[in-house]
């Protein structure tokens, strides 16, 4: 159990201020933003290409998947590269209102000590995710739109804090760990039941879930004793079986497409390795 010490010396309550996203393109440096600097933070991560930014004095190169953090006071301005040919593509998030431990007001951490977080892998998948995510909320004028876009401020804020700070130490006396990993597997278990007509991919599951397909194959295994995609095959073939053995007037085609699966013969090598019968023998068995 987590000791509940907080970095936050308020309730993190943000304010979003706006999004901006653009390509630098090359050209004459005076064209972009002059050197200045702001009252509030700015996030600006680099969906893609290179770049080039002064933030005070020193000049930094930045590329895709980079996230500059840009806080209060801190000068800075993007520079034109000449003869880039990938300029960079960056959507910058500002936001104001908040307070960190031993930062000033609207400060967000650097990682030692310099202004760009580097991600990569999961991490950078969640950060450009959410700038999608924000792209899409600020196209279209929908209720609620601020504090959707607030929402996805502060997941961006978080994840930015937490790759700073290590996890705490979770206490002898109790772990939700195994109770989260329960709780994931139970949800996937019901997905399943309810869809396993659908199509099913352990990467669009994970996706939703914010997790890895790695790290939910290996959980769910160590609950259950089967893999998901095992798992999933094992309820479509009993559906089939059922319904097989209750009467089914279609065919087997229509069978295997109605328990989730396009192709018979692929449908029937499972069944028969399953049950060692082909659909056709159950079915005849049962008239």
């Amino acid at each position: 159990m987590c000791d509940g010490k907080s970095i936050f010396a308020e309730e993190l309550n943000p304010t979003f201020l706006f999004t901006w996203k653009g390509m630098r393109n090359s050209g004459k440096e005076e064209a972009l933003e002059n050197y200045h600097s702001h009252e509030y933070v700015e996030v600006a991560v680099i969906l893609s290409g290179h770049g080039r930014h002064r933030v005070e004095d020193r000049i930094l190169d930045v590329s895709e998947g980079d996230v500059l953090i840009l806080n209060p006071g801190v000068r800075h301005q993007a520079l034109s590269v000449e003869g880039n040919d990938s300029p960079s593509v960056e959507f910058f998030i500002a936001a104001a209102d908040f307070h960190i431990k031993d930062l000033p007001p609207n400060s967000l951490p650097l990682p030692k000590g310099a202004p760009i977080l580097h991600t990569e892998g999961d991490l950078r998948q969640r950060i450009m995710r959410i700038c999608s995510y924000m792209e899409a909320e600020n196209a279209v004028c929908r209720q609620g739109r601020y504090y959707m876009m607030k929402a996805y401020l502060i997941q961006i804020l978080l994840l930015i804090i937490r790759e700073q700070y290590e996890p705490e130490e979770r206490k002898d006396a109790y772990s939700f760990e195994s109770v989260n990993r329960k709780y994931v597997v139970e949800q996937i278990l019901n997905y399943f039941e309810d869809h396993y007509n659908e199509k099913i991919s352990l990467d669009q599951i994970a996706e939703n879930m914010y997790l890895s397909p790695f790290y939910i194959s290996k959980i769910f295994k160590s609950e259950t004793g089967n893999t998901p995609i095992r798992h999933l095959i094992d309820i479509r073939l009993s559906r089939a079986k059922e319904l097989l053995e209750n009467g089914w007037s279609g065919s087997i085609q229509e069978v295997a497409a109605f328990v989730g699966y396009d192709d018979a013969y692929h449908f029937s090598k499972l069944f028969k390795k399953r049950y060692n019968l082909t659909p056709t023998q159950v079915k005849k068995g049962a008239v």
